[in-house]
């Protein structure tokens, strides 16, 4: 035998870093990191969600509504009655020299906006455009929401893609009990709309014996108490601020009772907001508002700068951290509905394993056979190659955690093949050099050689397109993508750089007379 080369030593490591990651996947051990499978392999929960639209067109308007409340305030324009009101939001000013003022306040910062005015009274509603735009952007803000709270609840690469112009889709894998499942159902129809309202304090008395249409009249809204219905509040309809000027809500604990609560931090604009709006309303209340339910009303008691605030209430850790989710992630500008949903049975999954798992199999033992048969002893080593370039795609993905898909299965048979078809065109190489009556060590050099630029711009176009599949992609073909790339990645150290070293580090043995037995040639035809 020869020297032990670098290739060779590269090759034993990834070879024996591949087998000794790859143990907790192919056991199923507790320990260590594995690969997680798909939906189609494992079972879980499948959706098809729409959003109400007409909902974030509301929103849309309060936002408006909240903003404008603060520019007239910050310009020093008087007015008063500003409510929403049929999809508008109305105020009247109570000085005429404030017209020029406000005209180009909503020229300047309110553009897309529909505006009607009759002497001091203004109406602002939504343009035909901004409407569809809102719309839209309600279904694409809930894709990357849901997408976004899925992820940081530490679920597996969860499917969240739109589906035709107004439907989501959503598929997780690995639920598997009636418990999980509400909690992901709950944590994704959560809106997560926060709101700090001001509390209506010269007609509070009066909530109990008023309804939703007279409060409305006063631009007021009732809302109940999240932990007793019976608790009403009557708030003005126009909110403080929301939660688009949140920044980050974290799980935090009561000094005394040790009680779950939720820090969460405004903006720039947030804080300023919030500040100003504390300072001059010292001694009145403001709610905490979440999903139309007043979580807390605590009175103003100084000036609250910096932009922390805190919501309590009676969170379990559990309700604690999926809200902190919800807020991190961002609200959802329209709440979604149902539509349709399935649990996959890990039956399927099951099945899909097996078949798949025959599929490689057989797929493998007949390239195995083959290699034997045609290459001899060359084949021999591209086996070797071929079966340490399953335990690298293997190691990886369970390094990285990545779900496995039956797609992904699918991409493992196929780089299979590829893997061993680098080798085939080494071989070819060497074996055509051989037939040319050259030396064996300059054939297995020149055979490499000759080979590279095949295989590196076959591997190369091949890694681009799935680069392209997992950038573009969602759900299986990610996983199919990801499982290709791995596998070009693998094939290229394993078939040109592990074989050649075994080549060189073999060479001494490799008997001129028997070039039948080592590359499936007769030895008439070979080196003399």
């Amino acid at each position: 035998m020869g020297k032990l080369n670098y290739r060779v030593v590269i090759f034993f490591f990834a070879f024996l870093f591949g087998i000794v990651f790859s143990i907790p996947s192919l056991t199923q051990s507790e320990e260590g990191k594995k690969i997680t499978l798909g939906l189609d392999l494992q079972g879980g929960l499948h959706m098809l969600l729409s959003v109400k639209t007409e909902v974030a067109i509301e929103s849309k308007v309060k936002s408006i509504g909240t903003s404008l409340k603060y520019s007239l305030e910050d310009e020093g324009i008087v007015f008063e009655d500003l409510k929403i009101d049929e999809g508008k939001v109305i105020f009247e000013l109570l000085d005429s020299e404030d017209v020029p003022k406000v005209d180009k306040l909503l020229q300047d910062d309110f553009k897309e906006v529909l505006i009607q005015k009759n002497a001091l009274v203004y109406e602002v509603g939504l343009s035909s455009e901004l409407s569809k735009k809102t719309e839209q952007n309600a279904i694409d803000q809930a894709v990357d929401t849901i997408r976004n709270r899925l992820n940081m609840f530490g679920l597996a690469e969860p499917t969240v893609a739109k589906q035709g112009t107004d439907k989501i889709l959503v598929e997780v894998p690995g639920v598997k009990t009636a418990e999980d499942e509400q909690r992901i159902r709950a944590l994704i129809a959560k809106a997560a709309h926060l709101q700090m309202m001001a509390v209506d304090e010269d007609r509070a008395n009066r909530v109990y014996g008023m309804t939703d249409a007279e409060a409305k009249q006063y631009g007021d809204v009732i809302l109940s108490d999240v932990n007793d219905n019976r608790t009403k509040y009557l708030l003005y309809s126009i909110p403080i601020l929301d939660g688009s000027m949140l920044t980050d809500a974290q799980v935090g604990y009561e000094e005394k009772s040790n009680r779950p609560l939720i820090n969460f931090s405004l903006n720039g604009q947030g804080a300023k907001i919030f500040a100003d709006f504390t300072e001059v309303s010292v001694g009145k209340r403001m709610a905490v508002v979440l999903d139309n339910q007043v979580y807390t009303a605590p009175n103003i008691v100084q000036r609250i700068g910096g932009g922390q605030v805190q919501i309590t209430g009676s969170f379990t850790p559990q309700e604690a951290h999926d809200v902190a989710i919800a807020l991190r992630s961002g609200a959802l500008l329209a709440p979604v509905k149902v539509e349709e949903k399935r649990s996959v049975g890990p039956s399927l999954g099951a099945d899909s394993i097996k078949a798949s798992s025959i599929a490689l199999m057989v797929g493998f033992i007949m390239v195995v056979i083959f290699m034997l048969i045609y290459y001899g002893m060359a084949g021999v080593i591209s086996n070797f190659a071929l079966v340490a370039n399953l335990f690298l795609i293997l190691a990886v993905m369970s390094l990285f955690e990545a779900t496995l898909t039956l797609p992904g299965m699918a991409g493992i048979v196929l780089t299979v093949g590829m893997a061993v078809d680098a080798n085939v065109i080494i071989t070819e190489r060497i074996r055509e050099l051989l037939h040319q009556g050259n030396s064996i060590t300059k054939s297995i050099e020149q055979g490499y050689n000759n080979a590279f630029t095949a295989i590196w711009d076959a591997n190369i176009t091949t890694l681009i397109a799935a680069v392209v599949l997992y950038a573009y992609g969602t759900g299986p073909i990610k996983g199919f993508s990801l499982t290709i790339s791995i596998g070009v990645l693998a094939s290229m150290l394993t078939a040109i750089l592990g074989t050649h070293g075994i080549y060189q580090w073999i060479l001494p043995k490799i008997d001129k007379n028997k070039l039948g037995f080592w590359f499936g040639i007769k030895p008439e035809k070979g080196a003399k």
